[in-house]
């Protein structure tokens, strides 16, 4: 990139001292502050040499501990995109500690109004590095969508000082339950430094999901007190049980916001650079993020930034990779996405991001924004799509088992595109943004009232259904029944092509009560109780894992071509016929797929027997005259009907 011929930024051992650097095109100056232990009482206030664009000063005798932050001065022009005024503290962008949380408060948006008391401090520290090994990752993987604080906070076996909190992932009781969850690896919701929405603390209300940040390598100390060494500890805890780590990060817009937003960070360091603006119109601030602001992915500063993170995170912490929130903007410039974008091709070219994981939400709110199936290999892409296929179907839909069926496939449709012969679809049914697995087969629409918006956020279109009645119930039957469609939900789950990822909490019938917009639900709503979880969904979850494992299909990410790898038939195990196809309430097929049996060590068949009826039907296989069909997950024999609203695993015993 165009920026690597300068030094690196951030702060950095010289041979005369610590050197501090940033970069800034418009400021005029640039001061480096630093504080007392407390982070409180600014000690003094020393301006940094310029070199081209290249703010930096270098200090002797400076030790690990130190309270710093930045202020630059220039011309103060919102109209013309220009934000600078000495009196905010900013944020270093390369700052890996701060010593406290971020909160909202009006001197932050107001032009000469001393804000040293309300900033965090940057905390210089001393790095250290791990040697990485190649990632805790393999095809057709279970990733394990956590967000830390309420997936720990109410867990008995963790504790108490540890709840909520990045280490509480190492404790043996979480780690027990991952491993019979047979996860490959959690996904961490954000754990770098955010700061609330401004209309939440009036509400009396917090951002719990961590989707707003301003420092993308400081971990937020509500969640990381340990700061980076909590992490690397709890990765190598992790990593030990054989379950990888992916750091959910968000580079797309800043917690700065709109132009009634904070100045913490990158706007008042050089607006103009680190946010897109409209053509003509500086003062614009570009909202393809619909949150108020979007980041420049396309200036090499910016590439380098978001590089030098994902590099931190590794090197630091031996991360495995990497989910990017609204990753559409990732590859954007003034004229669109750009599947060839030069963000993605330093990050492909890196030496220690080459192996990484990487996972795109290959979508934002700006034009154009939906890119499913248009980003480069390796990315996997989540796969909105299919996940509302496959509630479709469920949800009794007419003409959706071609749909339904192509998802349950890889979804070629959506990944063929581009000449690619094998599917990068992440399958998903319920992640953090909607509802709850539990929650889609309770609630026929959104229950929002609590967010204080009047339920007009989140989606509208959830493709949902209650059972015949909305929200809680004392009816055992219809209680029966939810936890019946979830069941079937999550074994097309475990049943589709590809890597596949799971909401923590569905497992055990988590539900949020109808919210699907819970991001500042930090609150009993989003909080795992720990004391009554339904087993029978966890032991469910725990068979369709085992079983996931065990045949060598969902390994695999090829495309099917039908040539003996797949057959899709009746259940009278005839092959499905065109008219069955376009029938526009076909509620049962069979996916018969020529697989590995690795408990075997042979090659076999598997059946996956769908039947979304609300009735049981007879279900009768192709057989050899010498084997005979057995349940994989009961490992008992086959039934001679499968159940109404269920999807049985049948596998040809020897």
């Amino acid at each position: 990139m165009p920026t690597t011929g300068f030094p690196p930024l951030g702060v950095t051992r010289a041979a005369d001292g610590t050197r501090f650097t940033v970069w800034s095109h418009n400021a005029a100056r640039i001061d480096l502050c630093l504080f007392d232990g407390a982070g409180m009482a600014e000690l003094s206030r020393l301006p940094m040499l310029r070199d081209g664009d290249v703010h930096s000063i270098i200090l002797p005798d400076i030790a690990p501990g130190t309270r710093y932050g930045l202020r630059a001065d220039g011309v103060y022009s919102p109209d013309h995109g220009l934000w600078f005024d000495p009196s905010k503290l900013l944020v270093d962008p390369y700052a890996v500690e701060l010593d406290g949380p971020f909160r909202h408060d009006p001197r932050l948006t107001a032009f000469g109004e001393d804000t040293a008391d309300l900033v965090p401090k940057a905390v210089v520290t001393e790095a250290k590095t791990v040697k990485p090994g190649p990632p805790l990752f393999s095809s057709g993987a279970l990733i394990y969508e956590v967000a830390v604080k309420p997936f720990t906070i109410l867990h008995p076996g963790v504790p108490e000082k540890k709840r909520g909190t990045v280490a509480a992932l190492a404790e043996p009781a979480i780690i027990e339950h991952l491993t019979r969850l047979g996860v490959s690896a959690v996904e961490l919701m954000p754990v770098v430094a955010w700061i609330d929405e401004r209309h939440l603390p009036p509400l009396g209300l917090r951002n719990g999901w961590g989707y707003n940040p301003i420092a993308p390598m400081a971990l937020d100390p509500r969640l990381v007190p340990g700061g980076i060494r909590e992490l690397r500890e709890t990765v190598d805890a992790l990593h030990q049980a054989g379950i990888g780590v992916i750091l959910d990060l968000v580079f797309n817009h800043s917690g700065e916001s709109d132009r009634f937003g904070a100045t913490l960070s990158m706007r008042g360091l050089d607006n103009l650079t680190y946010y897109r603006h409209a053509t003509g119109r500086p003062g614009e601030l570009i909202n393809d993020t619909g949150c108020g602001n979007t980041i420049a992915c396309d200036h090499p500063v910016v590439q380098r930034l978001i590089v030098d993170s994902l590099r931190h995170f590794v090197l630091a912490a031996g991360i495995d990779g990497f989910r990017f929130d609204l990753a559409s903007i990732l590859g954007r410039d003034m004229g669109g996405f750009r599947r060839d974008a030069a963000l993605f091709s330093a990050m492909a070219a890196d030496p220690v991001l080459c192996d990484r994981v990487f996972i795109a939400e290959p979508w934002d709110t700006g034009p154009g924004g939906y890119q499913l199936g248009n980003f480069p290999p390796p990315f996997l892409e989540w796969n909105d799509r299919a996940r509302d296929d496959i509630r479709r179907y469920w949800r009794g839909d007419r003409h959706t088992v071609g749909a339904f069926a192509t998802a349950l496939a890889g979804s070629s449709a959506s990944f063929s595109r581009w000449g690619e012969t094998d599917t990068r679809s992440l399958n998903f049914i319920a992640a953090h943004d909607g509802f709850t697995l539990m929650d889609l087969v309770s609630y026929a629409r959104k229950h929002n009232e609590a967010n204080g918006e009047g339920n007009r956020d989140g989606h509208d279109e959830n493709f949902s259904w209650n059972n015949g009645a909305e929200g809680p119930v004392t009816d055992p039957e219809i209680a029966s029944f939810r936890q019946r469609d979830v069941m079937a939900l999550l074994s097309t789950l475990f049943a589709s092509r590809g890597a596949i990822m799971m909401r923590a909490g569905d497992e055990g019938g988590h539900s949020q009560g109808g919210n699907n917009n819970a991001y500042a639900q930090d609150n009993a709503v989003t909080w795992l109780d720990w004391s009554k979880p339904d087993g029978t969904l966890v032991e469910h979850s725990a068979r369709l894992s085992a079983m996931r494992r065990r045949f060598g299909v969902f390994a695999e990410t090829a495309f099917f071509t039908g040539i003996d790898d797949v057959a899709w038939l009746c259940l009278d195990g005839e092959p499905l016929t065109v008219e069955q196809w376009e029938h526009p309430a076909t509620d049962n097929l069979v996916m018969m797929l020529a697989t590995e049996d690795r408990h075997q060590k042979k090659a076999t068949r598997l059946a996956v027997v769908v039947n979304r009826s609300h009735a049981p039907h007879p279900i009768r296989l192709p057989a050899n005259l010498k084997n005979e069909w057995r349940d994989a997950l009961s490992d008992g024999p086959a039934p001679a009907s499968v159940p109404a609203r269920s999807v049985t695993f049948l596998v040809e015993f020897f």
